[in-house]
């Protein structure tokens, strides 16, 4: 058992009325003990759900992000017209809608704007198709890349996945812990505004629940991210819904602190519908390359609304009007798809890693 993490335990967990927040080097500390081991299953468990239960304010998460950039993996800064964006989507995946974000990566590619994505396999507590599924099924497998391998490939396609079990042990040890505790713990919340990249970039982070927001806004504030989004997306992901407002929330402090609220409406860009509802991989997988092969439909509609908003806040296009034609341009006329057949090269002409020969 280690003392020093009991005494930040007995902080967190104390009762609504004796509880305190934990200071950003508290947090940050505490989130480093639990990554390497150091305190005990118990203690583990106990701390997630007082965090669960209380909610963790953004100087917490700001420390826990600190401990994230210490222990675990980035891609290095590679040459591009455009920042990197990275996008935060719930590692549980989707369950309920199809998700869009890898057409909208392809769409982002093929304008120039790099893009990161992380994620693991499916995990607790939705169990709902992650994204390491939906790449496979368009051909494209993250999962047996080392972060070497991953690193050339986003040089050569402008795309890049930190893929947890292999590039982040230490948090991937932390997994199990979602399944004893039933609940998502504040480390599934830390994911959505982690950005594996040690260069200039924009995070996107999904979220459901107004308080999270301001989460979001505090702790990047206070680790210093000059740009990011923040989208109240479908199921918490980054993906925008169409058969209700968008609300994104525009961040810059760049020369100074600057926040927008943006509420798009589908509609008037004649883009309304229903959802497109997932039904399984191979069919998900299916109306996925129909997308790229230029077939209207209701996913090649979702596809457009959320490639337009994206090249607009990326920088590909002045406007949102601009983005939506750009989107239908590189999705109708084959761009992206030509995007994954690069994406899909890189990978195959990735070498693997040599071992080290001892003299």
């Amino acid at each position: 058992m280690s003392d020093t993490f009991r005494e930040l335990l007995k902080k967190v967990g104390s009762g609504p009325h004796t509880n305190e927040p934990l200071s950003r080097s508290e947090a940050a500390q505490a989130m480093a003990m639990m990554l390497r081991q150091e305190a005990t299953p118990a203690q583990i468990g106990a701390f997630l759900i007082a965090h669960r239960i209380r909610r963790p304010t953004g100087e917490e998460l700001a420390g826990m992000l600190d401990a994230y950039d210490q222990w675990g993996p980035k891609l290095q800064p590679e040459s591009f017209d455009h920042p990197v964006t990275v996008l935060g989507i719930p590692y549980d995946g989707r369950s309920r809608t199809a998700p869009i974000s890898p057409l909208t990566t392809l769409m982002l590619a093929a304008a120039g704007c790099p893009v990161v994505l992380h994620g693991g396999d499916r995990l607790p507590t939705k169990y709902g198709v992650p994204l390491t599924e939906v790449w496979q099924g368009l051909g494209v497998d993250w999962t047996q890349l080392s972060l070497a391998q991953v690193q050339r490939v986003f040089r050569q396609s402008r795309i890049g996945f930190v893929y947890l079990p292999h590039h982040f042990p230490l948090a991937q040890g932390l997994v199990p812990y979602r399944e004893q505790l039933g609940k998502r713990p504040p480390i599934a919340t830390l994911e959505l505004i982690w950005a594996p990249y040690a260069g200039d970039m924009q995070i996107v982070a999904g979220y459901v629940h107004p308080p999270t927001e301001r989460m979001f806004e505090d702790a990047l504030t206070r680790r210093g991210v000059k740009r990011y989004l923040t989208v109240k997306g479908l199921e918490g992901s980054c993906d925008l819904p169409r058969d209700r407002t968008a609300i994104l929330g525009v961040y810059q402090t760049q020369a100074e602190p600057y926040f927008e609220r943006q509420l798009l409406v589908p509609r008037d860009y004649d883009l309304a519908g229903r959802e497109a509802p997932l039904e399984d991989l191979p069919k998900l997988t299916e109306d996925l390359q129909s997308v790229l092969q230029g077939q209207p439909g209701e996913l090649m509609d979702a596809a457009i609304w959320n490639g337009g908003c994206y090249l607009w806040h990326c920088g590909a296009c002045p406007d949102l009007n601009a983005g939506l034609a750009l989107a239908e341009k590189l999705l109708v006329q084959g761009a992206a798809a030509r995007q994954l057949a690069e994406l899909q090269r890189a990978i195959a002409h990735s070498p693997a890693e040599q071992p080290v020969q001892n003299p």
